[in-house]
C-alpha cells in the first residue's frame, strides 16, 4: 500500500475528531473520502500532511511511518496537496504558479518534460499560461492548482473539495482529468462532499461521519 491510516486518533483540544481511522490507498488508484461538514474530511488532509499531529495511531507512507515528519519532509517524499478554494498566486501567471509547484526542484529537462505533461493534461491551462491566476475562472483555477501539484512529481495526490463551487459541466470535466492522472501513473485521494461525482472516478470509497470510518 502506498498510504495507510492505522487506528488514527485525532484531537482538537478536548474534541475527538478523528475516531480509531484505518484506511489504505494503493498505488494507481484513485480513493475516495466522502462526509458532510465537520466529518473528519479536512482534518484527515491535515494529517496526512502533518499540520495535525494524530494524538494516537500510525500514518505510513511507502511502507515508513511519517506521523512525526514535518510537512515539508513529507512534500519531498511525494505527497502534494490540492486545497480547498484552490489557494493560487492570483497576482502571478499560470506559468510562474506551476514554477512554484516545483520549487524543490532544478530547471532542466525534467521540468521541461513535467511541464508539457500537464500542458496535455489541460490543455486550457496552456492557453492561459501567461495571464493572470487571479483572472481565471474557477474551473481554470483548479486546473491550475492540479497541474500546480502536478509539477512536484507527487506519488500520491490529495485533492481537497475539488468539485467546490464548480458548475456541474466543469465537476465532469476536472472529475475526467482525475481519471487521465490515474490512466498516466498517479495516486489520488479525492476528499469530497459530492458523493455522486467522487464515486463515479474512485475504485473504491471510504465514507466518514463524526470522525469515524461507517462505510467502505
Amino acid at each position: 500500500m502506498l498510504l495507510e491510516f492505522r487506528d488514527i486518533d485525532t484531537y482538537y483540544g478536548d474534541l475527538h475528531v478523528l475516531k480509531q481511522v484505518n484506511y489504505t490507498i494503493g498505488a494507481g488508484e484513485i480513493v475516495s473520502l466522502l462526509g458532510g461538514n465537520a466529518s473528519g474530511k479536512s482534518t484527515t488532509m491535515k494529517t496526512i500532511m502533518g499540520v495535525v499531529r494524530p494524538a494516537r495511531g500510525t500514518v505510513i507512507f511507502d511502507g515508513q511511518p511519517i506521523e512525526n515528519l514535518p510537512t515539508a519532509e513529507r512534500v519531498k517524499r511525494g505527497i502534494a496537496p490540492v486545497l480547498e478554494a484552490r489557494r493560487l498566486f492570483p497576482r502571478m501567471t499560470v506559468y510562474e504558479n506551476l514554477e512554484m509547484g516545483a520549487y524543490l526542484r532544478k530547471r532542466g529537462a525534467e521540468f521541461d518534460q513535467d511541464l508539457e505533461r500537464v500542458y496535455t493534461l489541460f490543455p486550457r491551462v496552456r492557453e492561459r499560461r501567461e495571464q493572470l491566476a487571479g483572472t481565471l475562472s474557477g474551473g481554470e483555477q483548479q486546473m491550475v492548482a492540479i497541474a500546480r501539484a502536478m509539477m512536484s512529481r507527487p506519488r500520491l495526490l490529495l485533492l481537497d473539495e475539488p468539485s467546490l463551487g464548480l458548475a456541474p459541466l466543469i465537476v465532469a470535466r476536472i472529475m475526467a482529468q482525475i481519471v487521465a492522472l490515474r490512466a498516466a501513473g498517479g495516486t489520488v485521494l479525492v476528499v469530497e462532499q459530492n458523493a455522486r461525482a467522487a464515486l463515479d472516478i474512485a475504485d473504491r470509497g471510504y465514507v466518514l461521519e463524526n470522525g469515524a470510518i461507517r462505510r467502505i
